[in-house]
């Protein structure tokens, strides 16, 4: 399937479910996790589908002999997982008029849940496809028609860029909570750009969704790199959240864990130090941090606590936690480790305690590129944003005191009256510039090279209507040249006078064939 197709499938999915979504009165906050389960259900089915001619052909091998064992471990050890008679699409797709869809759908969902690791157990959705079906019971059967229409051969991928869309679509319609799981994909393909991560483990400690997870994933895949070579962990409050995240590793084939913690308050990954690649879109200006959960914790005060100036002795209080995070990104790498993370413009100038720990951070050749983005790049924020990147591997090299200031608020693409992002050209060229800046003149290369190519083919794909073009243009030329001249005895003085006024018979003169 190749771009078009799928661009064209996502948006005829979407549009028919977001219109029963408004068929049943259904917000957009009740309809996302239910139908993002759905999606699921479909890739597994079609995953389990690819994998059943070998489950079959090792559980008949071992049939009667000592070695037998039952369908759902031969089920499990070839494919991941076990999709019980009950849980296949095509089941639940055609279900006898008796049986309901919501409760066939919940015991589907169990199903598959009972073969998977402790960490997956209780992440896909069954309650509320009761709630849909109490709104207007003919919404589930149709749904579950639409998604039949995403292709039998359909790859992992392919259901993991489906995935990805309708999460946008959700947080985009969600507007404030959307921009609570889900960062817009343009940015988060930069961010990917610029850290390239292709291979060791990677942490984001407000992971939302995991949509740095799977970009990362999509990076090392157009690098023909094994998304094996990359190791997940995320930490996220929401428990729903959690939930779309979890699913979302499992619909990329994507190794990792997410944890539900609060990361102000437990580092449950033992991140300092740990990590290869860090990346994350943190909530901004959070107030309420109380300096008694992070004094004691290194993870926040290796560079120092924002603290408020001239708060009262005494006082339980951080100024807001804008720091906090940033500091948490530093000390979470290992000592080669890069970073590339979302902050608020306002805490590029902050003063005072983060002033300090600012200083503090570029002393320690960490800071590598900041890059201004356009406002209306998020779903929750109108205000523009910067993009920091720092890179512990830059000490000791000649960029060690040299810091990358990219301006990039008047590059973007228009998308509603609300909405910008960047194209995937502007995306490429904006790292390209972060590429020569590390003289990664090869990567550079490589872009030129695949410009080139692209222009090429689009020269091919003209030739046959540009010679058309051609041969119509040169007839019509001849034919007002030979008129032009075949009239001219026929024509009265003042008729004369007028086409030597107009220049018309100079400009045919000067016509030339193509």
């Amino acid at each position: 399937m190749n771009n078009g197709d799928l661009k064209k499938l996502e948006d005829n999915l979407w549009d028919a479910a977001n219109s029963l979504r408004a068929y049943g009165g259904i917000k957009a906050s009740d309809y996302a996790v239910p139908v993002l389960g759905l999606i699921f259900l479909r890739f597994a089915d079609n995953k389990y589908s690819h994998a059943d001619p070998e489950i079959n052909k090792a559980y008949e091998k071992d049939k009667g002999s000592r070695l037998e064992r039952s369908m759902e471990q031969v089920a499990i050890e070839k494919c991941g997982f076990y999709l019980a008679p009950e849980a296949r699409y095509d089941y639940l797709l055609n279900l006898a008029g008796e049986i309901k869809h919501a409760q066939a759908l919940k015991e589907a969902m169990e199903s598959i849940e009972r073969t998977q690791d402790g960490q997956f157990q209780g992440v896909l959705p069954k309650d509320p496809y009761f709630d849909i079906e109490k709104k207007k019971d003919d919404i589930l059967p149709q749904l579950l028609k639409l998604f039949s229409d995403i292709p039998k051969d359909a790859t992992g991928d392919v259901f993991g860029k489906i995935y990805e869309y309708f999460l946008g679509k959700f947080a985009m319609s969600e507007g404030q909570k959307g921009g609570e799981f889900f960062t817009p994909t343009a940015v988060v393909r930069f961010i990917v750009e610029v850290i390239e991560p292709f291979a060791g483990t990677l942490f984001d400690p407000a992971c939302g969704s995991g949509g740095m997870f799977v970009q990362s994933a999509n990076f090392l895949e157009k690098a023909r790199v094994s998304r094996d070579k990359i190791y997940v962990e995320g930490q996220e409050f929401m428990g729903e959240t959690v939930r779309l995240a979890k699913m979302n590793l499992l619909v990329n084939n994507l190794r990792g864990k997410i944890a539900e913690v609060n990361s102000y308050e437990v580092d449950h990954f033992n991140s300092q130090g740990k990590y290869d690649y860090v990346m994350a879109n943190p909530p901004f200006n959070v107030k309420g941090i109380k300096e008694s959960t992070v004094k004691n914790d290194s993870r926040f005060t290796h560079y120092g606590l924002p603290k408020p100036k001239g708060g009262k002795k005494g006082q339980d209080k951080i100024t807001d936690a804008n720091y906090l995070w940033i500091s948490l990104f530093a000390t979470s790498l290992n000592e080669t480790g890069r970073a590339g993370f979302v902050m608020a413009n306002s805490a590029s100038d902050a003063r005072n305690a983060e002033y300090e720990i600012r200083r503090k951070l570029v002393d320690d050749h960490i800071v590598d590129c900041m890059v201004t983005i356009p406002s209306n790049m998020f779903y929750t924020v109108t205000l523009p944003a910067t993009l920091w990147f720092l890179d512990k591997g830059k000490r000791g090299t000649e960029r060690q005191d040299t810091i990358l200031f990219i301006d990039a608020r008047n590059t973007f693409r228009q998308l509603d009256r609300a909405h910008r992002d960047w194209s995937e050209e502007q995306i490429s060229n904006l790292a390209a510039i972060v590429q020569l800046y590390r003289g990664e003149h090869d990567r550079y290369h490589g872009l030129i090279a695949n410009y080139i190519s692209k222009a090429i083919a689009a020269l091919h794909k003209i030739e046959q209507p540009l010679d058309e073009y051609r041969q119509l243009y040169n007839k019509l030329s001849s034919n007002l040249t030979l008129y032009a001249k075949e009239n001219e005895q026929k024509r009265k003085p003042a008729q004369v006078k007028k086409l030597q006024e107009s220049g018309l018979l100079e400009h045919l003169a000067e016509l030339a064939p193509l």
